[in-house]
């Protein structure tokens, strides 16, 4: 039998419906399970069983009366630490930030609770999100369930260690240059940054996405129904519009007829590892198996764009760290410290010139998929890396040499996902992205748990050191 924790959250549902399991003692379940994980891992942030507990309690009322809150009703959950929830600080993963309560829920932690989701706890991220690993100053460091030597990825570190875990199905983590899909593609789970503006997120960004972390498609279509709800705090928020979520399910013959673009060089940044470039082949082959058209692609991101977009954030979180007072700024992690302090130095016209390489990415992006209905890529040129490393290349002046398949999507605004695809020869995961046009999340949805019918079996989940 499958572990409670383990369940996805249609199988809770059901099983709620039923009145053959209930949210309290799937919510034991998990606590119990994270108690086990938690001192390997450090994904969870404000973790407090006796207030998950109580939501729980409230659920089985509801459930046992037949009138549930929502769609999520009692499904275990967790939430990205920088999505404000009601009465509780948020720290952006930085000893350097002031402890006060938020006044209210962001959107995403508002459509989780109206759902009547079980919030387990929030879960870690680097200083600021600055970084794709477990890094912080204010957290303790955060690691992969596959392999505690390496790092989950980030910035929503704890929220792909969570889901591989086993910590609950249902995960929030955010993105602005690949912080949902990288994590994704180093633990092995399912995830979705969506069109700009489908899920609502406060405070918005150009680039900023809020998404599902799961481990499967089917419980990311899930909380697509809940999350992508209009909010009018975000200036970005997109129109309210009936996607039937529900259709996610359109078996391999989705496939049929596509014409996909394969993207194997990013054309900036870290080249991509042997064993990385083999899995996306495979699964490109699959693909083409199953009656899609794969076409070759040549790069179309320049390092002077991806440099453009690093010396731009560079002199944003350099402003931002100056305004602090020199005690707040010197908690701030070195790391991020030497990275943003190099801008010192830019005049105006290079911050100008800077800032054009994010429309210069848009246009360049947007150009090049025109001529697919889908294009797929690795997530990123290599697998998880040590965990006490801030990033592949430990150097803050090429920190984002990583990022080359997925900030490209976040500055065009199209939707992308990370679907497990692989392992290495060491059994660390492998993610592959799916990309589409923007405002189509459905179809990316659809091609993907396409992609989850016809890949090898998946290997079974990590489980915690025996004690």
């Amino acid at each position: 039998m499958t572990a409670l924790h383990d369940l996805p959250a249609h199988d809770l549902l059901a099983a709620y419906r039923q009145r053959t399991l209930s949210p309290v003692e799937v919510t034991q379940a998990v606590l119990a399970h994270i108690e086990r994980w938690e001192p390997h891992i450090r994904a969870t942030y404000l973790l407090r069983p006796e207030t998950a507990l109580a939501q729980a309690r409230e659920s089985e009322a509801r459930w046992l009366r037949g009138e549930p809150k929502g769609a999520l009703d009692g499904v275990p959950s967790t939430i990205k630490e920088n999505i404000a929830t009601e009465g509780d600080p948020t720290p952006l993963g930085t000893a350097a930030v002031e402890l006060v309560p938020a006044a209210a829920d962001a959107p995403p932690a508002a459509r989780m609770r109206e759902a009547g989701a079980v919030i387990v706890a929030k879960t870690t991220m680097p200083d600021y999100g600055m970084l794709s690993s477990g890094l912080s100053t204010f957290h303790p460091l955060s690691r992969n369930p596959w392999d505690t030597r390496k790092g989950p990825g980030g910035s929503s570190a704890g929220g792909g260690a969570a889901a591989a875990a086993g910590y609950g199905p249902l995960h929030i983590g955010t993105d602005i240059g690949g912080s949902l899909r990288l994590p994704a593609s180093w633990c092995g789970i399912f995830s979705l940054k969506p069109s700009l503006g489908r899920i609502p997120i406060d405070p918005p960004y150009t680039g900023r996405a809020a998404g599902p972390m799961t481990r499967t498609v089917a419980d990311a279509a899930l909380m697509m129904q809940v999350l992508s709800q209009p909010d009018a705090r975000d200036s970005m928020s997109l129109p309210a519009q009936d996607i039937a979520w529900s259709q996610f399910n359109k078996g391999a013959e989705r496939l049929r007829g596509l014409r996909i673009g394969l993207l194997l060089d990013a054309g900036c940044g870290l080249p991509v590892e042997p064993e990385v470039k083999a899995a996306i082949e495979h699964a490109a082959r699959l693909m083409e198996a199953a009656g899609a058209t794969i076409v070759p692609m040549q790069p179309f991101m320049t390092q002077a764009m991806l440099d453009g977009m690093d010396h731009f954030w560079r002199m944003r979180s350099h402003t931002d760290l100056q305004a602090l007072p020199a005690a707040r700024r010197d908690k701030v992690l070195p790391y991020i410290r030497t990275w943003a302090d190099s801008a010192a130095g830019l005049s105006g016209a290079e911050v100008f010139n800077a800032s054009q390489q994010f429309h210069l990415t848009r246009v360049a992006t947007v150009k090049a998929c025109s001529a697919f209905d889908y294009v797929i890529s690795p997530v990123a040129p290599n697998v998880a890396f040590q965990a006490e490393l801030p990033s592949p290349t430990n150097d803050p002046l090429r920190p984002l040499e990583h990022i080359g398949f997925t900030v490209p999507f976040n500055m065009s605004e199209q939707p992308a996902a990370s679907v497990n695809c692989g392992y290495t020869r060491t059994g660390l995961p492998i993610g592959l992205q799916i990309a589409g046009a923007r405002f189509d999340d459905l179809g990316v949805l659809q091609v993907a748990h396409a992609f989850e019918l016809i890949r090898e079996p998946q290997r079974a989940w990590p489980q915690p050191p025996a004690v």
